[in-house]
């Protein structure tokens, strides 16, 4: 069988999705370094379990996070087959090395001691910048269409044979990860700490992930539909689909606009329309997720 060469822009798209994820690991790594690991702070996922043991024996977590990975990338290739993309292996791979690497630098080489940077009596300060730097960085590799796998890969699995959310299982299993900490600070302190962490993380992710797809949806009432659409096309460079309507008080025809565009041309689609129909009808409404020619690139794991 033949197979197709990728095209110079897959190439040049895949290169920047691997710089990506190579940059939101290195925020990931150097937030655990500086904030988690030194005031005690555990988060959930495989590194949560690393970071836990690290807290009872003094077992690097990096190789923790890599041995538990290893074998659930061992059990996910047999039951689901190629299901994690090769960033996955590549994520992983390269978290393991970055949290090595930053502890080595911030750790003191004589006592082995990680500084507290923020001053003694400052954990809710670092659990808040670590978990915002920690969501920043998992925001970015998500959004490039990375995962730094474990519960990702524990939650596949079992959604595979019980009716059980991927994202439920995720929740589930991040709850049972933060809780253990008791048992090794007997501190509700800690599991507290441990929950914030994971709710500042969220929502950090979340706003990533979602910022870099928010695009608008214009519907666009007016007799000078014509010269708009022409403008829109020529000035903004967007689509436009015309469809036909009826004004159900008046009972006239109408035609309606129907544009997506990014946010930041909602400014100049307004000016423009302004300049050609004050009187013009315009509906405006935010939309999560536009695919296709000139927006996201549709990408399927």
């Amino acid at each position: 069988m033949h197979l197709q060469k990728p095209s110079r822009a897959a190439v040049k798209r895949e290169v920047k999705d691997y710089l990506f994820i190579t940059f939101g690991l290195i925020c990931y790594a150097l937030a655990y370094a500086v904030f988690m690991l030194p005031y005690e702070i555990t988060t959930g996922a495989t590194t949560g379990i690393g970071a836990i043991v690290y807290y009872a024996t003094g077992f690097p977590m990096q190789w923790t996070y890599f041995l538990i990975n290893a074998v659930l990338m061992t059990f996910a290739l047999k039951i689901l087959g190629p299901r994690f993309s090769v960033k996955t292996l590549y994520a992983i791979f390269m978290l393991t090395f970055f949290l090595w690497l930053f502890q080595e630098i911030v750790r003191d080489p004589v006592t082995g001691v990680y500084p507290k940077m923020l001053g003694e009596g400052q954990d809710s300060m670092a659990c808040l910048v670590g978990a915002a730097i920690c969501g920043l960085g998992l925001g970015i590799v998500f959004t490039c269409n990375g995962s730094t796998g474990g519960t990702d890969i524990i939650a596949a699995v079992v959604h595979k044979y019980k009716d059980i959310t991927l994202g439920r299982m995720v929740m589930l299993c991040d709850v049972i990860i933060v809780s253990s900490c008791y048992f090794v600070f007997h501190d509700w302190r800690r599991v507290i700490f441990g929950f914030v962490t994971l709710f500042v993380q969220g929502v950090v992710l979340d706003y990533v992930v979602n910022s870099s797809r928010q695009s608008v949806q214009f519907l666009i009432f007016s007799k000078e539909y014509d010269k708009i659409a022409d403008h829109i096309v020529k000035e903004s460079h967007r689509g436009v689909t015309v469809i036909d309507g009826v004004g159900w008080y008046s009972k006239n025809n109408v035609k309606v606009l129907i544009i997506l565009a990014s946010r930041r041309q909602s400014v100049d689609i307004f000016r423009l329309v302004k300049d050609i129909d004050p009187n013009a009808f315009i509906s405006q409404s935010a939309v999560i997720g536009v695919y296709g020619q000139g927006f996201d690139k549709l990408k399927v794991k």
